[in-house]
């Protein structure tokens, strides 16, 4: 018999699952960093940084005030601990899931799936992107820029990247090369593996495509704590097949109970060691890419709010604003902040204050307490409340010393 759970029990595993049901350590640390990223699998990257770039933020939102030198120094230190790969989107992940991605790596040299293009591209040009191995092996780790071969200029494809940067680019996906380290302009540096990843990466053995694609499953289902078949999937981008194969055998293995939540229109799956609080009374500010809630379909489902990226969006058909972090009240979504740091005058702008329907009362309040904590974490002086949205005059008078 499938078990089923409300919407409420689910909502309250799934945020235990990302770290909610614990409170912020008084000073968080490595320690608490590397703990963070191993239960959440890993960070997605965004270069947009109009409040923060976005990996910063989800150490933020679980752990407050943290130094945020010390996830550089643990992604691209002399000796890291995490390495980028493309897993969600572009991500940064402990060292121990390099070896569970290496079927990627292999998909996308033989171009199956969605890495056709890559494998193309690596085919038709192979003269060129033997020179820019060349270079790396001479060189040592070097940015797409500092290539010193002939190349032509992006146009229009490919984001316009140029021929150098599209050869990086594949290289990367492909896992022949790797990233060094970031410069300050958030620009990559690609190195060599066997010159960037530890000993213990380099040699240790690639597990078979079906045992790598059930681990990063379990591992999802962690993260989540109950999640759908599509959830999962998500989660590390699987391939659909793949991904129905491998949940049958881990579900018939023990490691995932099938279960049936309330209100929920597919199946889902339980994590065993899933905890179940009684009660969520965290706070925090939400990156619009955290893992919480980048899957907009599983975030509407569990939170009953329709979370959409509106930076692509022309200004005057947007809802809610630019780059908005939606606010966690304990175990609701009950606002959303269209945040940017002037980081010239050193204020923290809310340039769009919006309620959700499960505000109250406690509600601006709550939420100024995050914006001034954020903001001196950001190492702004102030927050300032732009007269636009509907609890835009509630914040504000909330703010007030």
């Amino acid at each position: 018999m499938t078990h089923t759970l409300t919407a409420l029990e689910a909502r309250r595993i799934a945020l235990a699952a990302q770290g909610f049901a614990d409170r912020r350590p008084a000073e968080p640390g490595k320690r608490h960093l590397i703990k963070t990223i191993e239960r959440l699998g890993l960070l997605q990257i965004d270069s947009v940084n109009v409040v923060s770039r976005t990996h910063y933020l989800p150490l933020f939102s679980r752990l407050g005030v943290y130094p945020r030198t010390l996830l550089e120094t643990l992604a691209w230190g002399r000796k890291p601990v995490l390495f980028e790969y493309w897993m969600h989107e572009a991500s940064l992940a402990l060292h121990a899931l390099q070896p569970l991605m290496r079927w990627r790596m292999q998909d996308a040299r033989e171009g199956v799936g969605l890495w056709k293009g890559v494998a193309r591209f690596l085919r038709e040009n192979r003269p060129f992107i033997d020179k820019a191995l060349a270079e790396i092996h001479t060189r040592g780790a070097i940015s797409a820029g500092e290539l010193e071969i002939g190349e032509k200029k992006g146009a229009g494809g490919w984001w316009g990247w140029s021929e150098g940067k599209r050869a990086m680019e594949c290289l990367f996906w492909a896992g022949e090369i790797t990233t060094a380290t970031r410069r300050t302009t958030f620009e990559r540096v690609y190195g060599l593996p066997g010159d960037v990843h530890p000993k213990s990466v380099r040699d240790a053995p690639t597990p078979p495509r079906d045992e790598a694609q059930r681990e990063l499953l379990r591992i999802a289902a962690r993260a989540q704590g109950v999640a759908t078949e599509r959830d999962l999937r998500d989660y590390f981008r699987m391939p659909v097949a793949d991904t129905k194969a491998r949940l049958a055998e881990l579900v018939e293995a023990g490691d995932l109970t099938p279960v049936s939540v309330k209100g929920w229109d597919q199946p889902a799956y339980l994590d065993p060691a899933a905890r179940r609080p009684r009660k969520i009374t965290a706070n925090a500010l939400l990156s619009p890419f955290d893992n919480l809630i980048w899957f907009r379909e599983r975030t509407e489902r569990i939170f009953g709010v329709r979370v959409r990226l509106e930076i692509y969006t022309p200004a005057p058909k947007r809802v809610h604003g630019y780059y908005v972090l939606p606010f966690l009240q304990g175990e609701a979504i009950t606002a959303r902040v269209d945040l940017k740091a002037d980081r010239k005058a050193g204020v923290l702008v809310v340039q769009s204050a919006h309620a959700e329907p499960w505000a109250n009362a406690e509600t601006p309040g709550l939420l100024a307490a995050e914006l001034k904590l954020m903001a001196g974490w950001l190492g702004l002086v102030s927050v300032r409340v732009e007269p636009k949205g509907d609890l835009a005059t509630s914040l504000s008078a909330a703010l007030q010393p």
